[in-house]
């Protein structure tokens, strides 16, 4: 239970969020402590150099005894606990000081005598009183020619105000890091409530549960982005679902009547078991549906194939007005048999880049789809011509017509409108029509309306070089 506490997102963003708030503070902390520090440190500095400017002043006016009174009173003043004078030579030998029980073990220093004699500069430095524990702060400055003054303060106002910094920090920390906890397990809690709403909409959605979807909030921010994707995804799954089960459906209905029809042969030949016809019809019958079967098996691979982009495609430069003319002089004489007047116009000289044997296939599905609809005493036109370096070749008819709604969804796989299933097909026609026209750049569009025909136009690029 633990482990699964510790690697969850809103256990390392809280702890993180944590982490980054007290490094920060921590941070502000050590910088306003060392701020303070040299601040305090300066206003003692400048006090001690205050003190040895008023050394000077005396021994300019008064001589060394004047400023051996001054060390004494200064001293009582502001307390022998507090500070201390010397005056020394350069050799080190005291010549007056204030009094000095509190402060007898602090030495002079002789380092600090030969920078000072050296630089001529003030030297500060900071000693710790053996007796008390406690620091001073200590000053050497030249306060006559052959006179040298030390002078010191105690720092323990200096260290109970840092102590008390850092007391004061110490709690503040601890307080900023539990709020920061808190603070952070919530705010991040609220963030990924809605990522585990998303979660628990993905676990509840099944076979038969598609329409679950997560709510927006509207704010605009990422996770409203992450929750329109889920939501677009969920609509395509559905989509794609709901074709599945569609073509299912419609597999199972195209497939159901061949196979019934090749169990009805079979039982009438065993009906009819002494008559050798019999057996031929069977077997005749038997071979065509079984061929109407692989043709529609392999029209599907087909399709499946091409929109995988993994379609046999070989490209040329073909005569299409040939091709066109050639597939026309092959559906005349079926239409004639209809009743069915047919005339084309193609353009002469229709070059383009194509695989001639599919495109031959798709263009004979629309004429066979024209002739078969359009019903006696009506008429079928093909058209074909180039438009801005594109073929255009268009299939009219009169037949019954197709409705709008209906007009991309003729193009799906099985799919057949209610009033062309008392005629023979599959309903794959339309659907292989356009993979093919897509595998080669171009595009088919259909148009027309109900008792008033139906118009195919196919566009096709005249020069699909790097296609694969």
């Amino acid at each position: 239970m633990r482990d699964k506490i510790y690697n969850t997102i809103a256990f390392r963003l809280a702890l993180w969020f944590t982490g980054i708030f007290a490094v920060c503070s921590g941070f502000a902390f050590l910088l306003f402590y060392y701020l303070a520090a040299q601040t305090l440190q300066n206003q003692i500095d400048r006090e001690l150099t205050d003190q040895a400017s008023k050394f000077t002043a005396i021994i300019h006016t008064s001589g060394l005894m004047g400023a051996r009174q001054l060390a004494v009173l200064e001293a009582q003043a502001a307390g022998e606990k507090l500070i201390f004078f010397r005056i020394v030579y350069p050799t080190g030998e005291v010549f007056a000081s204030s009094r000095m029980s509190y402060w007898e073990n602090v030495h002079i220093s002789k380092t600090a005598l030969q920078k000072l004699t050296a630089q001529k500069l003030n030297i500060f430095e900071t000693v710790e009183i053996p007796s008390t524990g406690q620091k001073a702060r200590i000053l050497y400055s030249y306060v006559a020619a052959n006179a040298i003054l030390q002078t010191g303060v105690a720092m323990d106002v200096y260290s109970k105000f840092l102590s008390a910094f850092k007391l004061v920090f110490i709690s503040a920390m601890g307080f900023i890091v539990l709020f920061s906890a808190v603070s952070g397990r919530l705010l991040v809690r609220e963030t990924l409530s809605r990522v585990e709403t998303i979660t628990r909409t993905a676990q509840n959605i099944s076979g038969s549960n598609l329409e679950a979807r997560v709510r927006g909030t509207g704010n605009k921010d990422e996770l409203d982005h992450l929750v329109i994707t889920f939501n677009s995804m969920l609509d395509r799954i559905e989509a794609l679902v709901k074709s599945i089960r569609e073509m299912s459906d419609n597999i199972a209905h195209d497939l159901k009547t061949p196979v019934t029809r090749i169990r009805g042969f079979a039982e009438l030949a065993l009906v009819q078991e002494e008559s050798l016809d019999a057996y031929r019809s069977m077997a005749a019958n038997t071979i065509e549906e079984s061929d109407r079967l692989l043709d529609m098996i392999n029209t599907m691979l087909i399709i499946s194939k091409a929109e995988a982009g993994e379609g046999d495609y070989i490209f040329d430069n073909i005569n299409l007005t040939a091709m066109i003319e050639e597939a026309c002089e092959l559906f005349a004489p079926l239409a004639e048999d209809k009743r069915i007047s047919f005339s084309n116009e193609i353009e002469e000289g229709l070059v383009v880049e194509a695989d001639i044997r599919m495109l031959q296939r798709a263009f004979s599905n629309l004429l066979d789809n024209a002739v078969k609809y359009t019903p006696g005493g009506g008429c079928v036109r093909v058209e074909a011509f180039m438009e801005n370096r594109t073929a255009v070749i268009r299939v009219m008819d009169t037949g019954m017509g197709i409705p709008p709604e209906f007009h991309e969804k003729i193009f799906d796989r099985f799919f057949r409108v209610d009033s062309s299933r008392t005629n023979s097909g599959a309903g794959l026609g339309l659907s292989l029509a356009r993979t093919i026209i897509r595998q080669h750049r171009g595009e088919i569009y259909v148009s027309g309306n109900l008792s008033k025909g139906s118009v195919f136009e196919i566009r096709l690029p005249i020069n699909n070089s790097g296609i694969i």
